[in-house]
């Protein structure tokens, strides 16, 4: 999932994102475990992808600290 995608979705949807990318890398991890994962480089993709989600996450969440804070002065 590129940035520019991220940055569009709304929160709901980052978060259903995040929680469905969770549940690929367990699978994932699963798979490689039990010698059914035959390409690797999805791991890293997914752990990226969910670095990218937490990210957006997070700085939406300071913007919104920052705006109360602003509202509050």
């Amino acid at each position: 999932m590129k940035t520019t995608d991220i940055h569009t979705l709304k929160d709901e949807e980052l978060t259903a994102e995040l929680k469905n990318s969770r549940t690929e890398l367990f699978n994932l991890r699963f798979r490689l475990a039990t010698g059914q994962l035959e390409d690797t480089s999805k791991i890293p993709a997914v752990k990226k992808d969910i670095a990218r989600l937490c990210t957006e996450l997070r700085a939406r969440e300071r913007a919104n600290e920052q705006a109360a804070v602003g509202k509050e002065r």
